[in-house]
């Protein structure tokens, strides 16, 4: 992952969202929480937020194109 939080994407969502009905989105692998406050966290926040979805790896950001 690039240390650098402005060398990704806007946000972790790839437009799948499951936050109504899991603790934590499949599509991106944020919590609800994360998801909806997103545009308020800090970029230290965001980049540990992305650490986190990057270091678990199961969210189907991830494991989409994997065959």
């Amino acid at each position: 992952m690039a240390s650098n939080l402005h060398d990704l994407p806007d946000s972790p969502c790839i437009g799948v969202c499951s936050t109504l009905f899991d603790d934590i989105c499949k599509g991106c692998g944020r919590t609800a929480f994360e998801v909806s406050n997103w545009v308020f966290l800090s970029d230290d926040e965001k980049r540990a937020i992305w650490e986190r979805i990057n270091r678990e790896g199961s969210a189907m950001r991830f494991t989409r194109d994997k065959a």
